[in-house]
């Protein structure tokens, strides 16, 4: 063959090869995207079924894996669960168990798609359809899927087809047969590579995908097949370090428990390679070395068919196996784990530790944020108490630093959160989540002006020290009236944010709000109507008790923009 041809060939291969691994990884994302919007929170719901047993946990990972159709899915939300105090890392781990079973029933689907491109026209076509053409949000979310799912076989059958000449030249296939798993150290040195693809892509599907196409050419052995399953089951489990990067213990945690139990599960398992898992699909399908005419391009050419499936059922049965290994030492894994990874003393859930995951999972992303939006209606709370003393002059100076210092902290977190669900708001969110995530933002905003306004007591207080006034007996008394009213509104309404279906009398905490109005209203006329000429300071002290009086308006409008929001009345 001419150079120039030759090079033709392989650019041709190349790029439909690559082309094919760039449709299939769009559809793996459209379809696992689509079937978590509509899913929506049950996912979640579902899955906290997983804290009752072991048994339970497995069977949740292995349903919520094949609903979503994706691991890493799966293994993002429970970096959160965990993270967040939602699982415990046992419960966590036999859910992991079950998803790296449940995962291979997309190997399944390729291993039995009767003709890849015309299903992948026919997805394209009644995802389309749904999509662009029906109304209702569900069934676009169903569409999503349905376009995923064309996507996919599409990309399954440019991969086919891009390999399928390689065969015609015995330089190119000379490369590919040249692989061989014949040794341990030659399952292992395509077990490695498998493992890096598999981590660079983030998809074991479409690796393992890539390995079933080449053995259907008879490109690759069968024995090298079940090699690659080995690595690609290992390569999977970075997208949980991808997650947890930055993260707290508990996501490190998680994401090394993942990737120790798939590491270890191979290494034990690999002296049975040849005497179980390279027997047990040619077993169950005898016929797996049957040469077949197909044609590619208008022509025919000779393919192993019936690989595929036998590939499809050892990547099952290999994970039913690594299951069983652990399934019985779930708790000592889990324990040693946790001697492995420390947790810090005071440490608290980072948002930024799922910055990555939560592109994969917006449900999650929402409970994390919850996390957060909980930290800081607490802290607001301590604030006020602390705004209390400082009026009632028992505040030391360890005491003033701490509101100051706590109001910076949740500057900070509001800025994160925003940021943080701003990220998630600009993808396809079902409604239920969109909204959800609108609230939590809304919420942390008026968090967050609350805590300016403990601040501004302590500026105004700090004020009257410096030009060496003190207020009288009378004023102390009035503004710690009109703290604890405010205050007790506020221990109200706080418990409204975190709690899933609140039962709120709207019309009645807006009554309640009033009230508390026109009490600030007559304080702040009672405090103006002791200006007078007889006492010069008096003018310094009224304008820094006005200041805090008008703090505590502001934070009583606060709070109830909160009880707005949680009975919807706002966004």
């Amino acid at each position: 063959m001419e150079e120039p041809n030759a090079l033709k060939m392989i650019l041709t291969i190349l790029m439909t090869v690559l082309g094919g691994l760039g449709v299939f990884l769009l559809g793996m994302k459209h379809l696992s995207e689509g079937l978590q919007a509509t899913a929506g929170g049950g996912l979640r719901k579902f899955m906290a079924l997983a804290t009752s047993h072991r048994i339970v946990g497995v069977g949740t990972g292995i349903f919520s894996t094949i609903l979503v159709q994706s691991s890493s899915i799966i293994t993002v939300m429970l970096v959160g669960f965990v993270s967040t105090a939602l699982m415990t890392l046992p419960q966590a781990f036999s859910v992991l168990i079950g998803a790296n079973i449940g995962t291979t029933a997309t190997v399944w689907i390729i291993a039995y798609a009767p003709d890849p491109q015309m299903l992948g026209f026919i997805g394209l076509a009644l995802g389309g359809t749904l999509y662009f053409f029906v109304r209702g949000e569900r069934l676009h979310n169903l569409g999503l899927t349905f376009i995923g799912l064309g996507l996919v076989f599409l990309g399954l059958y440019f991969m086919s087809k891009g390999v399928a000449p390689i065969k015609q030249n015995p330089e190119l296939s000379k490369i590919f047969t040249s692989m061989s798993a014949a040794t341990f150290p030659g399952v292992v040195k395509i077990a490695f590579c498998a493992m890096l693809l598999t981590a660079v892509i983030q998809s074991s599907a479409a690796t393992i995908a890539i390995a079933m196409a080449l053995a259907q050419q008879g490109l690759i052995t069968y024995d090298v097949a079940i090699a690659v399953l080995f690595g690609a089951n290992v390569g999977t489990t970075a997208t949980g370090w991808i997650a947890a990067i930055g993260g707290t213990a508990d996501a490190k945690r998680t994401a090394l428990s993942h990737t120790l139990s798939n590491l270890i599960g191979s290494v034990v398992l690999i002296p049975l390679f040849y005497i179980f898992f390279v027997k047990v699909g040619q077993w169950i399908f005898p016929n797996y070395n049957d040469i077949e005419i197909i044609t590619v391009s208008g022509q025919a050419v000779e393919a192993y068919t019936h690989r595929m499936a036998p590939i499809a059922v050892t990547d099952t049965i290999f994970a039913i196996c690594r299951g069983l290994v652990f399934f019985p030492v779930v708790k000592p894994f889990s324990r040693l784990i946790e001697r492995l990874i420390k947790q810090p003393e005071n440490e608290k859930p980072h948002l930024s530790s799922l910055k990555i995951g939560a592109r994969l999972s917006p449900v999650i992303a929402c409970d994390q944020a919850l996390q957060e939006v909980h930290f800081m209606k607490e802290s607001d709370l301590d604030l006020l108490a602390c705004a209390r003393k400082v009026i009632a002059g028992e505040a030391d100076e360890k005491l003033e630093k701490h509101i100051v210092h706590r109001e910076d902290i949740l500057d900070n977190v509001q800025k994160e959160v925003t940021e943080f669900l701003g990220s998630i708001m600009s993808k396809r969110l079902p409604q239920d989540v969109a909204e959800r995530a609108q609230r939590l933002v809304r919420f942390t905003d008026e968090l967050e002006s609350i805590s300016d306004e403990a601040a501004a007591v302590l500026r105004a207080i700090k004020r009257l020290r410096k030009q060496n006034q003190q207020m009288s007996e009378v004023s102390r008394l009035l503004l710690l009236s009109v703290h604890d009213r405010v205050n007790a509104f506020a221990e109200k309404v706080t418990p409204w944010i975190s709690s899933p279906r609140p039962v709120i009398d709207i019309h009645e905490v807006q009554n309640e709000s009033k009230n508390i109005h026109e009490f600030i209203r007559d304080c702040r006329k009672a405090q103006l109507g002791r200006v007078g000429p007889e006492d010069p300071g008096s003018s310094i002290r009224v304008l820094a008790e006005l200041d805090i009086i008008n703090a505590y308006e502001r934070v009583r409008s606060y709070y109830l923009n909160i009880a707005e929001t949680v009975a919807g009345g706002k966004r």
